[in-house]
């Protein structure tokens, strides 16, 4: 495919064109597939969420606006597929810990537990971005420090450091359930 500008791409979009789509299917989706792989190990749901990508690029094309490169922004949706997935995939674990009349303790008790569930999603989510995608890795993934730099092309330094961050920041919001 020969390279195409932004507008290009946009206009082409806008007009319901269905050969550009195809054209960066081709072109990028390894590149899709490799950003999602670096946090998506199951081969057949890395596939799954490349395709999402793509799905969500046609759905969204009257309200596209790549101020990057295409490559880039792919690159970008396909990161974020792969933590709302993970974001997902831990939710639907903290809810499936947590049986729905647990005779073990109260009404009380489990309003608490699901408001403190609550707190602590909200806390996360207002982590600054860098600090949020590397503690849910280390946290909700269990991935090592190591695991986390190599994925993020980052030092393991940085990631002990921004989990530090994570953790500060953590244990100051939360500081009344503690």
């Amino acid at each position: 495919m020969p390279t195409h500008m932004p507008e290009d791409i946009l206009r082409r979009f806008r007009a319901n064109d269905p050969t550009v789509l195809q054209e960066l299917f081709q072109q990028y989706y390894l590149l899709v597939c490799k950003a999602i792989c670096r946090f998506i190990h199951d081969q057949d749901l890395m596939k799954d969420l490349a395709q999402n990508v793509f799905v969500r690029l046609w759905e969204k094309r009257g309200q596209l606006n790549i101020n990057s490169s295409v490559p880039a922004y792919l690159h970008r949706m396909a990161v974020n597929e792969a933590l709302g997935h993970l974001r997902r995939d831990w939710r639907n674990d903290q809810d499936a810990e947590v049986p729905e009349h647990s005779s073990a303790g109260t009404v009380e008790d489990q309003f608490l537990e699901t408001e403190l569930r609550d707190h602590i999603e909200r806390a996360v989510d207002s982590l600054p971005p860098k600090c949020k995608v590397i503690f849910q890795l280390s946290r909700y993934e269990e991935r090592t420090y190591r695991e986390i730099a190599e994925a993020l092309d980052i030092s393991v330094k940085t990631v002990e450091n921004q989990m530090g961050k994570a953790l500060r920041i953590l244990r100051e919001q939360l500081q009344e359930y503690l």
